[in-house]
């Protein structure tokens, strides 16, 4: 029998249903959970289904659908076979998805009914099956010869290739050990453990490593239940899911929380001048933030306790909002070359602007440090780290030193404590006429404190700092509609003093290095990533 302490899928999956074999382990939201025991039934049958179409160890098969508790089986089938999963981000276009099932050679897919149409069967793609997702029954199969074997999984085996979209424009297969994943999610616990009466809302994509990793395999570990929703996770939806599940943990990318402070809560206390003018003495402010953190922790079901953000850095004022308003909130930092936590704190240990220290087991340095602001790029070493991209070796050389440092483009600082600073991504920084180091990100969180912003992007045009900004049209309408004029001249006069004000704003506020030439609107939502940072590379 395979030694339960390994670090592999089916050893800790085999454990926890040992442990909590009676207790909720997937589940829609407002539907009765599967329990680990049933969950356990339902990889053996889908182990034996796979085993029927020829998977062997080592065979690579994708997984492309919406979250949803077959999503989880069927992970955890394919990596118990020995076989490699390849998540999919269900947002790829139908290129996408083929380029990726030909790159890695998949030899089958277990994708959902809505998406069926974006997967290519035919013959030179080499795809030998297509499983549906809700039913985990075959769709479509070449004939073949039913295989019979016990795989034996090794924490070194290959468990998935995860191909990110990132905000480079050009995908990539990040390799990752059974091992690489699960010491994260162990060590992850340790942070924050979840067990038996946790429940998580899942939110994020599980085909991105963030979620996979602390949203799937973390609280199985601990025998606690993970909630999907049926539906995209927009306010309408997800208030009331949240009001069902009362959820205990949940994963999120700081653009979440942003909104709701800008949408929800700041517009309250600057909807007129006396409001603007209390708000803005520290003593009361702080008052107005709490009272309006027990009206969000309400909003989330009442019993959160780990509200993790990763993804991308938060915004400094949220993040000020966050404290002073008592919200469970703790920051994460990490890749999904790195499986994907690097470094993080639980919400009793978080410092303003700061990812924690790096996690047990994990050694981080800032490489090259600048000697005045100690800031450099931040290196990595331990068990999280990628065996590197898929048939990419030279693209693997670029970012892995000989003695194991993977180099992860962010730039940062540490305390003297350990904690971690991120200041902005390496590719991202501008230098400045002088030899400056403009960090757009830092602008950007200036900007997106202006009233009516909703975002931003600051990018060089001709050696001049340039910024995009996407203003909230529609509330500008609300604020003024009392106004007589034609509603629409109104608006665009109004944004273009917003543009005005805006542009003096920033410029009074950022080094004379870091002056911007000019603020463009941008009058639709910038496209993003599964975890919603902008793809940058569209408008630099």
């Amino acid at each position: 029998m395979e030694n339960e302490n390994k670090l592999t899928f089916p050893a800790l999956f085999r454990e926890s249903v040992r442990k909590y074999g009676d207790a909720g382990f997937l589940s829609f939201v407002g539907e009765t959970p599967i329990t680990y025991s049933a969950a356990h039934d339902k990889v053996n049958n889908m182990m034996d289904l796979l085993k029927k179409q020829g998977v062997t160890p080592g065979d690579k098969v994708a997984v492309l659908g919406a979250n949803m508790p077959n999503w989880g089986i069927s992970y955890l089938a394919i990596t118990s076979l020995g076989a490699v999963v390849v998540p999919l981000l269900p947002e790829f276009s139908r290129d996408e998805v083929n380029n990726i099932l030909q790159h890695c050679g998949a030899k089958g897919v277990v994708v959902s009914e809505k998406l069926q149409e974006k997967v290519n069967t035919s013959d030179d793609r080499g795809i030998r099956f297509v499983v549906g997702m809700e039913e985990l029954a075959i769709v479509k199969a070449d004939d073949c010869e039913p295989l019979e074997y016990d795989a034996k999984v090794e924490e070194d085996d290959l468990a998935a290739i995860i191909y990110t979209s990132g905000t480079t424009g050009k995908s990539k297969g990040v390799m990752l050990t059974h091992k690489n994943i699960c010491f994260n999610a162990i060590k992850g616990r340790e942070i924050q453990p979840l067990s038996v009466g946790d429940k998580m809302l899942s939110i994020l994509p599980l085909s991105h490593t963030y979620e996979n990793t602390l949203g799937l395999i973390l609280p199985m570990i601990g025998g606690a239940c993970v909630y999907y929703l049926r539906q995209v996770p927009s306010p309408a939806v997800l208030l009331p899911a949240m009001q069902e599940v009362r959820p205990t943990a949940m994963l999120s990318v700081p653009l979440i929380i942003e909104k709701i402070f800008r949408l929800r809560v700041l517009p309250k206390f600057t909807k007129s001048p006396i409001m603007r003018t209390l708000y803005g003495v520290p003593f009361i402010r702080k008052l107005l933030h709490r009272a309006a953190g027990r009206k969000l922790k309400k909003s989330f079901g009442g019993r959160l306790k780990f509200f993790g953000i990763g993804g991308a850095k938060l915004d400094k004022t949220v993040e000020e909002f966050l404290i002073e308003a008592g919200f469970p909130y703790a920051i994460g930092y990490g890749l999904t070359e790195t499986s994907p936590l690097l470094a993080g704190a639980n919400a009793k240990n978080t410092r303003l602007q700061s990812t924690g220290p790096a996690i047990s087991g994990i050694e981080l340095k800032i490489n090259d440090p600048d000697p005045l602001t100690g800031e450099g790029e931040i290196w990595a070493r331990g068990p999280v780290i990628m065996k590197g991209y898929y048939n990419e070796p030279e693209l693997t050389a670029e970012v892995m030193t000989p003695d194991g440092w993977f180099k992860t483009g962010d730039l940062g600082m540490m305390d003297n404590n350990g904690y971690l600073y991120i200041k902005g991504r390496l590719k991202n920084m501008i230098l400045g006429a002088s030899g400056e180091n403009i960090y757009p990100e830092e602008i950007e969180s200036l900007i997106n404190n202006f009233r009516f912003v909703l975002e931003s992007v600051v990018i060089e045009q001709k050696g001049k700092l340039v910024a995009l900004v996407h203003f909230n049209r529609e509330e500008i309408e609300k604020r003024y509609q009392h106004l007589k004029e034609e509603i629409t001249d109104h608006l665009e006069a109004k944004l273009d003093e917003l543009q005005k004000e805006l542009h003096v704003y920033v410029n009074a506020r950022v080094s004379k290095f870091a002056q911007l030439k000019a603020i463009i609107i941008h009058a639709e939502p910038f496209e993003k990533t599964a975890t919603q940072k902008i793809k940058r590379f569209i408008y630099g």
